[in-house]
């Protein structure tokens, strides 16, 4: 009887999907963990639940396979990319404004969906470094909210985190000095218990950092000509062309079937015969992208989470999980207008048709040198001083054993002090899930991978890291400036379920 039901339940939940990758990797025996630098950290330790245990934790979750079995529709390149809006301090001041509205998402059709300074997503913010702004923010909503800015060097009180909860109706002004160089970054709304449901209905905009250095490289720099934001999420509709997200809902991670670039359905985008930069970033609840080119050429990067790697690199595909950003030139200068090329994800499905436009030209040399990065000696030497280990899936996520709780500080770091942070993603009896690992306020160096230095595309400025079951990265972490910042899993259902954390740098 037994086994009937779990036979039963095995094929009900391998339609509901896991949010996450699948992680291949077996994992061995890892050191017992140093918790001395933690304090109050109360609840039960699930660090240590047999594979039984496990496995039927993830049957009560729903969850049979942790891999994406929602595949993507193919876009059709109906309509033209939507191109956000470009917006740079007034006087100093940026105004942006969380409300809610209709967007045109469905040729005729009305969908409610939330917007920054718009009914749907929101603008792209440009400043300079050493620039002093200031965010002028209201919630228009009919929700409390708040203002994260996701990879912003910021203190602790503007950074947007679940503390900082506007209600609806209320202001503030977030003033800051640009403390970080040339970079993609975003912003995104971060309360407690809702941010993946506001997330989903639109709540997303980008940040463009600029210095001295981006502005003299030769690099495709016309916004919205050669130089392009593209922000991909997925989305389920309900038959009336609405979204509904309590009803699709995941623990594990809400994915859709269809894909919103800039929030354009079924999206082209139309380019010159130059080379063009796409700056790419995984807005996604939960959805890992692997981006390459149908024609099987390569495109270089050129920059991570948080700026220019050194040089740009050759690369035939990609991968970002959620939250992570990268910096791609492609060379369309080899097609015409005749050419079938696309940007498709791992399983090829078509996220992005390109159409060529021959009257637009331009023979860019790109700069061969971009930036001088690097892990020191001194920093490869650091002792390990904070150890995390992330485990877990659906309502039962922990780190170190331990869900969220507001009122507690999990670790303390003093300002302007490098420290060593070793992260450990445990598998379970399913082999595991990939855990994209984010801290707030700062950005940080990945100093090895398992023992090992990483590739070179993770070898700039990361805010974000995505972790493979079994595996163990370590981390250069150094915070500029004081306050409260949080660490999670930015599955964003799994950040909401508890796999959240706080530190508190004094």
């Amino acid at each position: 009887m037994k086994f009937n039901f779990l036979v039963i339940t095995l094929l009900i939940s391998s339609v509901i999907i896991a949010g996450c990758s699948a992680a291949s990797s077996e994992s061995g025996e890892h050191e017992a963990m140093d918790h001395s630098n933690m304090t109050n950290m109360e609840g039960m330790d699930h660090s240590n639940m047999t594979d039984e245990e496990m496995e039927e934790m993830n049957m009560e979750n729903g969850h049979a396979s942790h891999t994406n079995l929602v595949a993507l529709n193919n876009s059709t390149g109906e309509n033209e990319l939507a191109i956000p809006q470009l917006i740079e301090p007034k006087d100093g001041v940026v105004t942006i404004n969380a409300q809610q509205g209709t967007t045109e998402i469905f040729k005729g059709v009305q969908s409610q969906t939330f917007g920054y300074n718009g009914s749907f997503l929101g603008p792209v913010i440009r400043v300079n470094e050493g620039e002093t702004v200031i965010f002028r923010t209201k919630n228009e909503l009919a929700e409390p909210t708040t203002f994260h800015w996701h990879g912003v060097d910021i203190s602790g009180e503007g950074d947007g985190g679940p503390h900082q909860l506007l209600g609806p109706g209320a202001m503030e002004d977030v003033k800051f000095t640009v403390r970080q160089g040339a970079s993609t970054l975003w912003f995104h709304p971060h309360p407690e218990g809702s941010t993946a449901e506001q997330v989903y209905k639109g709540l997303a905009g980008l940040i463009y950092v600029e210095d001295n250095n981006s502005k003299n490289l030769n690099l495709p720099k016309e916004y919205g000509v050669n130089d392009f934001p593209l922000v991909f999420q997925d989305r389920e509709f309900t038959v009336e062309k609405q979204f509904d997200y309590q009803a699709v809902r995941n623990d594990d991670g809400t994915i859709g079937d269809t894909l919103l670039v800039n929030g354009t359905i079924n999206p082209k985008l139309t380019i010159g015969k130059e080379k063009v930069r796409l700056r790419l970033l995984n807005g996604a609840n939960a959805r890992n992208y692997t981006f390459k080119l149908n024609t099987g050429d390569k495109f270089q990067q050129i920059a991570s989470d948080g700026g220019f790697l050194n040089s740009p690199i050759e690369m035939s595909k990609i991968t970002l999980a959620p939250g992570e950003r990268a910096e791609i030139i492609v060379d369309f200068s080899k097609y015409d207008t005749e050419s079938d090329i696309a940007l498709l994800n791992e399983d090829d499905a078509i996220l992005l048709p390109f159409i060529i436009d021959e009257q637009k030209t331009n023979p860019l040399q790109i700069s061969t040198s971009l930036n001088d990065f690097a892990v020191t000696d001194k920093e490869r030497n650091l002792s390990v001083t904070k150890k995390l280990e992330l485990f877990g899936m659906g309502k039962m996520v922990y780190i170190n054993g331990k869900q969220f709780d507001m009122n507690r500080i999990d670790f303390s770091q003093k300002q302007g002090d490098t420290e060593i942070w070793e992260i450990y993603n445990k598998p379970d009896a399913m082999g595991g899930m990939i855990h994209p690992f984010h801290i707030h306020g700062t950005q940080f160096k990945v100093v090895s991978i398992d023992g090992n230095e990483p590739p070179v595309n993770l070898q700039g400025w990361k805010d974000t890291i995505s972790i493979e079951a079994g595996q163990t990265v370590k981390l250069a972490v150094k915070f500029n400036n004081k306050g409260i910042y949080m660490f999670h899993c930015h599955i964003l259902e799994h950040e909401e379920n508890g796999m959240m954390g706080q530190v508190e740098v004094i």
